[in-house]
């Protein structure tokens, strides 16, 4: 029996309260707050834009406060471009430091085997693995403030010191120096005296090269920004279409 005064508590849970509802920000000013601006471009482009920008993230997760680029998701992307019958032309813009040199030739690797127009553009810097990218396309083009810095391939962390390690490292670095020499048009030998030139960074053995210099030394096609690059795609876009033309008539053509 329960005495006067005496609370019966349920033995059930109580049900947790339900979450508040926010109410719908209005779409314009949250445009605003993200983008910078009242209204995004609605119409599909015919051109896949890829930014490369930080550092180039490989098989180990950098940490949070770095700004990072995956290379993990760049790879999809560049396979799905390449596969949408929509995409005439792809576009890479790079603005990094570097990274991880393996995820660094493979982003590059990809760049140079599609089969439609690349062009790449870099803005800011096209540091250390980023030369590789920077070179992979069909065209490559540079902003005259912009610095690419090449020098030797480094490790850190725990190293086995043993001479298998050096030869290892050097074969990587043997790795980076053909794909940018076969990728450009600078040479082998001008660009392994950038590589280990001393004097010119204060704690590293290498060369930084600013916009004109990455032309005259053949690393990079021309000096440009966003209205030339776009421009030269465009070309490469309609100079693809014609091959196809071309070909297309040909084949009509043949008779058995």
């Amino acid at each position: 029996m329960f005495e006067e005064g005496q609370v019966f508590k349920s033995e059930q849970p109580e049900p947790p309260p339900a979450p508040e509802r926010k109410p719908a920000g209005n779409p314009v000013v949250d445009t605003i707050q993200q983008l910078g601006q009242t209204a995004t471009p609605q119409s599909e482009s015919n051109i896949f834009c890829m930014t490369i920008i930080g550092q180039v993230e490989g098989h180990l997760v950098l940490p949070p406060q770095n700004k990072t680029t995956k290379y993990e998701h760049l790879i999809p992307q560049l396979v799905a471009a390449e596969q949408n019958q929509k995409i005439e032309g792809i576009m890479i813009v790079l603005n990094t430091v570097g990274g991880d040199v393996e995820a660094g030739l493979a982003i590059a690797e990809m760049i140079s085997s599609l089969t439609k127009p690349t062009v790449t553009l870099v803005l800011g810097g096209g540091h250390s693995i980023g030369v590789p990218i920077a070179v992979a396309g069909n065209k490559s083009f540079i902003a005259e403030t912009a610095t690419m810095t090449i020098h030797p391939i480094r490790l850190n962390g725990l190293v086995i010191g043993v001479p298998q390690t050096f030869e290892y490292l050097d074969k990587m670095q043997e790795r980076v120096v053909r794909f940018v020499t076969s990728h450009s048009n600078i040479t082998e030998e001008k660009f392994k005296e950038l590589m280990f030139k001393t004097g010119e960074l204060t704690r590293d053995i290498g060369t930084t090269v600013i916009g004109t210099d990455a032309v005259k030394h053949g690393l990079i096609d021309a000096v440009g920004g966003i209205g030339q690059a776009l421009r030269e795609l465009n070309l490469l876009i309609d100079q693809r279409k014609q091959g196809k033309t071309a070909e297309a008539a040909g084949a009509g053509g043949l008779t058995q």
